[in-house]
């Protein structure tokens, strides 16, 4: 046999223990029964596995593909396509930091570098306790409240250096950490477990309103007739005459001028045939 992500010879995949397997095969026709294609159901499955195993293992790979009728190599292709997806352990904790434009710019490389050198890894890597994974990772929909860091796709809104400092901090020591908004933090594989399609029954998880923030949602508010519209402080420029625009406008300088209006300490006439 031979494993499709390194080229390599490789023994048969190993089976799940007899009682971890029933139960995921319980799992596993729920979440099939959803679709009305069984190969659809997929992507959740996948995150059953990854539930189980913290990442996608080659005995999840062969257990998906035995469930959906189709080939190790094809499931290999989803879950290596899918950056959610793990293809080798994990902490319990994904903490990603934002390092796209706005966040960056707000100050979310300096917290990635500060992360790096505070937990001594990689991007992508593990600390030695496997409690945290750090990665960079792309817009989560939150400029509005960046730099933005996520833990477990959990918002934490508004991150400094060293509030993030103390975020990987708490994770660590097993502390309570609280997200800005949306439920309660829960582990890795828990998340996995809800992105399986599997309802979160934790105390508070229901009654939790994630979602975006009320900066974000002021656009929306405004098209409902909810808040009032922005007042208008003055015409645009370009709604006068040239000869018109009221001193002081705020688009006064956008109008044509003299150019010893424009520059009295360097004045200068007309062109003339002879100036040319």
């Amino acid at each position: 046999m031979t494993d499709v992500t390194l080229g390599m010879p490789q023994l048969p995949a190993p089976d799940y223990p007899a009682e971890v397997r029933a139960r995921l095969e319980g799992d596993a026709r729920e979440v099939i029964a959803r679709y009305p294609d069984s190969r659809s159901a997929l992507l959740p499955l996948l995150h059953l596995v990854q539930a189980e195993d913290g990442y996608v293992t080659r005995t999840g790979i062969r257990f998906c593909a035995e469930q959906l009728e189709l080939t190790t190599a094809e499931v290999t292709a989803v879950a290596t396509f899918y950056t959610m997806y793990r293809r080798r352990p994990s902490g319990e904790y994904q903490v990603g930091v934002c390092t796209n434009t706005l966040c960056a710019v707000m100050g979310g490389d300096a917290i990635f570098e500060a992360l790096r050198e505070h937990l001594r890894v990689a991007n992508g890597e593990t600390t030695e306790d496997g409690k945290v994974t750090l990665e960079h990772i792309e817009c989560n929909a939150a400029c509005d409240f960046a730099p933005v860091v996520m833990v477990n796709w959990e918002f934490f809104d508004n991150q400094t250096v060293e509030s993030a400092k103390r975020l990987v901090d708490d994770l660590r020591a097993g502390r309570t950490v609280e997200p800005t908004r949306g439920a309660p933090l829960c582990t890795y594989k828990e998340t996995a477990r809800i992105l399986a399609g599997f309802p979160d029954t934790r105390p508070g998880a229901v009654e939790a309103t994630g979602g975006a923030g009320p900066a974000s949602l002021v656009g929306l508010r405004l098209a409902k007739g909810e808040a009032a519209p922005g007042r208008v402080v003055s015409q645009r420029a370009s709604d006068y005459p040239a000869d018109e625009i009221p001193p002081g406008h705020p688009s006064s300088h956008d109008a044509p001028q003299q150019t010893s209006a424009s520059d009295p300490d360097h004045p200068s006439g007309p062109v003339t045939e002879e100036g040319k």
